[in-house]
């Protein structure tokens, strides 16, 4: 019996294992379907541990970190709640936590990886990144030697570090525009012959990966919490939240409620807090003046079937808009309280929930998952030298020619 299936939440046909899409073409999210119905911890390092309700066959042991959840003490009394579990993604030895991009799409760049080995895929895998996505593919690919090449907005560039001394698998080029603008071209360039598309929010294995946040928070726990916050971009995360939880009511022993999804996001530029309240939240700068642009995507999966916006609906949650000053406050006090550095994209988490708790959103006594998707870099630099990616090209979003400027830089790189 195979591990899972892949279906179309529209039409319910059953999809080859490694499909991004509909075969019939119908606007949806295709969804992994587990044979394990309850949720099976396994002795397997890292990420491997929920390795039942992932999307892959065999595992990438080297490098794999996992969500830490605990029990709040700090920002739990600040915020007068008495049972608030903070998820956290990033480096903190004294917790255990080694996710060495100090970021939760490490769990994304895993289990995709992963699948790509299963398919015996030799072709360069194209990334679109604000930065902390690319950080994790390029982690990964350090690791499997998987060639590589990475498309990000020029001013995202500084986010592009690693700790390994060799980076020979990677092909870095920088745009100059925003993320849709290095999003657009990397689709030209995936679709081209010798090229392959990782996917994105239409990825189960990012989506199920991401989702093994809720799933440590609620084995911690023990049980399904009422309220779940994080900061998004895309809203992806939210969505793979929903699934995990979903699964996990299926599951029958943590609870039989969904927990209410809270999104966050940074003014000027909030697209799916738009979306959602029908107001106008996104600046005709953006992605300029952000707390922090790596929560900037002009194109979210807002409508498509099973995504944020039936997220919302299903949980009965809701979007924040977080201003810099509430997200600076927010860093400021999680930082005191918890006594590890987070990234600024987290603190958008933070004050969505310092937010509801002014609102009257969240009850005192009820239990709440804090997200934190990627915190203790300060950490890791006491630990690790960190390296900058060597930028291979640039080039501009209004450039015709930029695609084969990438395309003859590729093949500089990798010798193809």
């Amino acid at each position: 019996m195979d591990k899972y299936s892949v279906k179309c939440l529209m039409c319910g046909e059953v999809h080859d294992h490694y499909s991004l899409n509909c075969k019939k073409g119908d606007d949806s999210l295709l969804r992994a379907y587990y044979t394990a119905k309850q949720l099976i911890p396994s002795d397997m390092p890292g990420i491997w541990r929920y390795y039942n309700w992932l999307p892959t066959e065999g595992i990438i042991e080297e490098g794999s970190g996992r969500t830490i959840t605990y029990k709040s003490k700090g920002l739990a009394s600040d915020l007068g709640l008495d049972d608030l579990w903070i998820a956290f993604n990033g480096y903190w030895p004294q917790k255990d936590a080694y996710l060495m991009t100090c970021t939760f799409k490490d769990l994304e760049s895993f289990p995709t990886m992963q699948r790509l080995r299963e398919q015996q895929e030799k072709r360069i895998m194209v990334v679109a990144s604000a930065g902390n996505t690319a950080r994790a593919f390029a982690h990964v690919c350090s690791i499997t030697s998987q060639p590589l090449l990475l498309v990000v907005p020029k001013d995202s560039v500084h986010r592009l570090w690693t700790i390994h001394e060799d980076n020979y698998s990677i092909c870095l080029v920088t745009v100059e525009g925003d993320y849709f603008d290095a999003i657009a071209l990397a689709g030209k360039l995936a679709s081209l012959e010798g090229f392959v598309n990782e996917g994105g929010a239409k990825n189960v294995a990012r989506r199920d990966g991401m989702g093994t946040v809720m799933l440590d928070a609620v084995l911690t726990s023990k049980e399904l919490p009422a309220h779940y916050f994080q900061a998004v971009g895309s809203g992806t995360g939210g969505i793979s939240a929903w699934e995990a939880s979903m699964r996990l009511l299926a599951d029958g022993r943590f609870g039989d409620t969904l927990p209410k999804l809270h999104l966050g996001q940074s003014l000027p530029c909030a697209p799916l807090y738009s979306l959602w309240n029908g107001v106008d939240a996104v600046d005709a700068a953006c992605p300029g003046g952000m707390y922090d642009d790596v929560l900037f995507n002009r194109k979210p999966p807002f409508a498509v079937k099973g995504g944020v916006k039936d997220a919302l609906e299903a949980t009965g949650g809701t979007l924040y808009a977080v201003s810099n000053k509430e997200a600076s406050d927010a860093q400021e006090l999680f930082e005191n309280a918890e006594g590890i550095d987070i990234n600024p994209a987290a603190a958008v988490a933070v004050a969505s929930l310092v937010q509801a708790v002014k609102a009257g959103n969240v009850k005192p006594g009820e239990k709440i998952v804090l997200n934190i998707t990627g915190g203790g870099q300060k950490r890791l630099m006491q630990d690790y030298k960190l390296k900058q990616l060597p930028i291979s090209l640039e080039v501009s979003a209004k450039d015709e020619g930029a695609e084969a400027k990438v395309v003859k830089k590729v093949a500089e790189v990798f010798g193809v």
